[in-house]
Formats: structure tokens, sequence, C-alpha cells
């Protein structure tokens, strides 16, 4: 059919559409349509070749048409159609009565959730997929479903190192698949299996030898491992297997620790044509200032990635955790005896070089984190005393093993187990057996030590928090362990009770992490908004200036001193 008026030319070819001879004008309006296109740039122009970017250019050229060979313009028409033919078939997945296939491969009574098997199907289409399910929607077996997916296998799952045993029995009490644990950093030959399991903490040795393991599906299961990027020894060996493997499951309930820029990493692995470079996501995302982290409309984007079906979401069906906030009694001597010296680093953090500056802050925070987590341990043993002798059995999660020694010895007739960072994958399955057996009434667990840990649901309902961590979406981590299916006290709420301080590090950690929950609530969860986010200052600069602020220091410290 013949076309009138033209506004530049269009040619399809090494998998992007180029665009040349676009009329000023009309390059304005193509801008504001695709921002990944630098502002300032100029023609020619280069869109990937994707159905969406097909779909959207093809409207575009319907008031703005353009010259081109009959094959590119029937490319770019077969485009649109497969993308409008994809939203129809997702739609159609999303409806609550559509009826999951049959799945080759699972072992005799077990089934694929219809929420599992609607991620399974995304993925197949789309190649790459973010599952930010809550904890304890089961995750686990989603990506175990998956990998039963056609041309899958091999398969290869990258997780937390405590998870990997927990992998392999799943995998084979719901599939018949086999499947391998890989040890160590040097590489080695691996037995045949259908997946092999690596830990995010040895996969960095094996980055030489990724491109010739051949992959189906790789699942990074606790993707948040990867939010700092492919920087990382162990990012770089993710994105090795990414870029190798056919098909990339990402899988999390806390995709956003700090601020929304981690979602731009994350999607790296998984989709990074969704939110392309990194100047196209600062430009078009991130808010002005801010160090170039926080995201300015956290829900737009949130929005954005579910569109894009590139993230999925299952919300819990259990009630919301009870969150409990309460001031206990600290040692004041014990942040007294640092004052001087908290007081100096701040100083510091204010007035040096810059490397003096980021190196006296943290200082502080380290030092002022442990002061406080030992200032009020007593206190917070006294507090589970409580709680343990009307026999309730309790997860306590704290940070510093000084702390940790206190905490024992206080309530060593409860005889506690630990899994935090200093145990061995055996000494932890044997705490973590001792805990569910009923042995033991207490079970110490780290802050960061329990990403995807299943199991404990069956015998508390009730953690407390004797330290803090910057990041909310590490409390939502540790309370996950609890708040899933197979917890007991079902209807009724799972309890999250934070021991705090009024002095110390603990009321600037509590002001930070409102704005951290903002962002990440705003991308994750489009039904709950965002929190009034306050200034954007560095995540420990509060804490510089509660010492900066403070009057001089008290007479306890100089009498001590």
């Amino acid at each position: 059919m013949a076309v009138g008026r033209t506004y530049g030319k269009i040619v399809h070819g090494d998998g992007c559409w180029l665009l040349s001879e676009v009329e000023p004008h009309v390059a304005i309006r193509l801008k504001q349509l695709f921002p990944a296109i630098p502002k300032t740039s100029k023609a020619p122009f280069r869109l990937p070749a994707t159905p969406l970017t097909g779909a959207d250019l093809a409207w575009f050229l319907t008031r703005y048409p353009m010259a081109g060979d009959p094959g590119d313009l029937d490319a770019l028409e077969r485009a649109r159609e497969g993308f409008e033919r994809m939203q129809a078939e997702v739609g159609r997945i999303m409806q609550a009565d559509w009826q999951p296939p049959l799945f080759v491969g699972l072992k005799e009574g077990q089934a694929v959730r219809p929420h599992q098997a609607r991620a399974s199907e995304v993925l197949a289409m789309f190649g790459g997929l973010l599952v930010g399910d809550e904890m304890g929607e089961g995750k686990t077996y989603t990506g175990a479903a998956c990998c039963l997916l056609p041309g899958a296998l091999p398969a290869t799952v990258v997780c937390p190192g405590h998870l990997k045993a927990q992998w392999v029995r799943k995998l084979e009490a719901f599939t018949t698949l086999s499947a391998v644990v890989v040890d160590g950093l040097t590489p080695y030959a691996i037995p045949p299996s259908d997946v092999r399991i690596f830990g995010y903490s040895n996969i960095g040795g094996w980055v030489d030898y990724i491109e010739g393991m051949g992959t189906g599906l790789v699942v990074f299961d606790e993707v948040h491992e990867l939010r700092t990027g492919p920087e990382t020894s162990k990012g770089k060996a993710c994105r090795a297997l990414a870029d190798s493997a056919r098909m990339r499951l990402g899988m999390t309930g806390t995709p956003i620790f700090n601020y929304g820029n981690e979602i731009w990493n994350l999607m790296r692995f998984i989709r990074p044509e969704v939110l392309g470079d990194w100047e196209d996501f600062a430009r078009e995302w991130v808010k002005e200032g801010a160090q170039k982290r926080e995201v300015a409309d956290p829900k737009a984007l949130g929005a954005y990635l579910r569109e894009q079906h590139a993230m999925i979401r299952k919300l819990s069906d259990g009630p919301k955790p009870n969150t409990i906030v309460e001031t206990v009694d600290h040692d004041a001597w014990q942040l007294d005896r640092v004052e001087e010296m908290a007081r100096r680093l701040a100083e510091r953090a204010t007035t040096g070089v810059f490397q003096e500056r980021g190196q006296a802050t943290r200082e502080l925070d380290l030092m002022m984190r442990y002061q406080t987590g030992l200032a009020k341990a007593r206190a917070v043993a006294a507090y589970c005393r409580i709680l343990l002798e009307a026999g309730e059995p309790i997860i306590l999660f704290g940070w510093h093993r000084e702390v940790y020694e206190v905490w024992l010895d206080a309530l060593k007739d409860f005889n506690p187990v630990m899994y935090t960072g200093s145990e061995t994958p055996r000494q932890k399955e044997a705490a973590k057996d001792a805990f569910l057996s009923g042995e033991s009434q207490l079970f110490i667990m780290s802050l960061r030590s329990g990403a995807g840990v299943d199991g404990l649901q069956a015998r508390a309902s009730t953690c407390v928090f004797g330290e803090l961590d910057w990041s909310p979406a590490m409390h939502a981590q540790c309370i996950g362990r609890l708040n899933r299916e197979g917890q007991a006290c079902w209807p009724d709420p799972v309890t999250a009770i934070f021991l705090v301080a009024d002095d110390g590090s603990d009321p600037p950690m509590q002001e930070v992490l409102g704005l951290k929950a903002s962002q990440a609530q705003g991308v994750v969860d489009p039904g709950l908004g965002v929190q009034t986010a306050q200034r954007d200052d560095s995540r420990l600069q509060r804490l510089v200036e509660r010492y900066l602020n403070r009057e001089a220091p008290v007479a306890a410290w100089r009498a001590s001193a």
C-alpha cells in the first residue's frame, strides 16, 4: 500500500531497529516514547528488536510513517501481532479460572500450585522472570517446577550456601530430577545430573568454566545476593551464567534491601533489556541527586516491571505479622565510655578528606552498633526470659558474637542453639534439628544467616530482634522464617518483637529504616503505596549527626576515663 508523507527511514537487522533521517520534531516525540534513546543523541537511533519495542514502534509509525523495505515493515507488523498474542496469553494465564498444564517429571502425589505454574509459563514466554513471592509461598517449588520446562535441562541453581542441601531434598522429593551439589572454588568434573547446585560463595571460582557447562535454565535463589551487580566475583560468574543460559529465573521475597536502584542490578541478570543501560535507567527512574540510588516513583517502577512481565509476586494468604516495638533499658556506661571517640569519628566524617570521611563513618557505624548491642544485651535476655518461662519457643536475632555470648550465658537454662555465620552447614542443621525436636527452646540466629531457611515455623511463632539491621528487607526475611505455610499459630498472626534502646545507634537506624521501606514497598507491593520518605541522607549520616549534636560527654564517662 502506498504511503504518503514519511518522517524518516526504518531498517530491521542485527537484532535491532535502525531509524535514520528522522525529522527533528519527530525525534523529540520518539525520545519521549523511548527513554532509552539519550535526549541529546542524534539519528540514527537504535532500538532492540523485542516484541514490546516492535509493538510501540508500530504504534508510533501510525502517526509518523517511515519509509522502509516491505520485508522490514512486515517484520514490524509481525512483531506487533506477536506482542498482542503474548499479552492475550498472559492475560489468560492470570485469570482465576486458568487451568495449569500437566508437568512431566513430578513425583507421584505432588502438584504444582497455580501461582507456581503461572510463573513457569511466564518464564517460558519471556525467557527471564523475577519471582517476588512473599516468604513462605513455595518459591523453591516454583524453581523446581521451572526445571521441568522444555529446554530447561541441564539446569543450574545458585543459592546461599546453607540452602544447598535443602534444594537437593526438595528437588528429589518434588520431582524425578537428579541433583548434585557443587562444592569448592576449584573446578572439577561435575557428576552427570539434571540440576547442578552452586552456592554464591563458590560460584566465583567457576567463572572460566561456566560457558562450557551448558545451561538451559539458571535459577538465582535469594537473588538479592546479586543486588550490587556483576562487579564482584560472584556477580561476574552469575552474569556469565545468565548470558549462557536459555532461561533465567530470579527468586526473592525482598528484591530491594536498601534503595530502588538495586532492582536495576537484579534485572541485569534476569531481563537486562527491560531497564536498559544505567544511563537510561537513571534518566528515567532515579531521583536527581540522592547519590543516584533513590527511585523517584517506586510505585510507577513496580507497575512498569509487572507490565513488562519481568516481575510477578504472590502475596501470602496468611495473616500479616503482629509487629511490636519495645524500648528496653540499656547499660548507659557501655555507651558513655565511647562517647568521646564517637564524637571524634563524627567530626572526621564531616571535616576530613574524602577517604577519611568514609572510613570514619564506617568506623562510627561499626563501633556504635556493637556498643548498642552490648548495652542492651542483658535487657534483651531478660525480656526473652519472660517469654521462655511462659513456654514460648522463640527465634532471637542478633549480629555480634559478643552479644550472643551474653545471651547464651543469661539464658543457658533454655539450652540455646546457634545458627550464625560461625557455624558450618552441618552444625546449623544440627541446631535446627535440636530446636525442632524440642531439645532447645531458644534459637539464636544471625540477621543475615537465615535467608530461605524453611521448617522453623513448625515450632515457633514468635521472633525477637535483639539487634537491628540497616535494611528493612532483612527484617522481612527474618520474619519470613516463621510467617509461612506450615505455621501452627495461623489464623492468629506471627509476633515479631523489636527491642530497641533510646540511645546509641538504634534511634537513627529506626529513622533510616522508614525511608528504605518506602522504596521497597513502592516497587514490590503496589497496593501499599509509598510511605512519606524523609530527606535522602546516606544511611549513616543521621548517626554522624546524632553525635555531632549531642551535649558534651557525660560526667560518668569522664570519671571512668
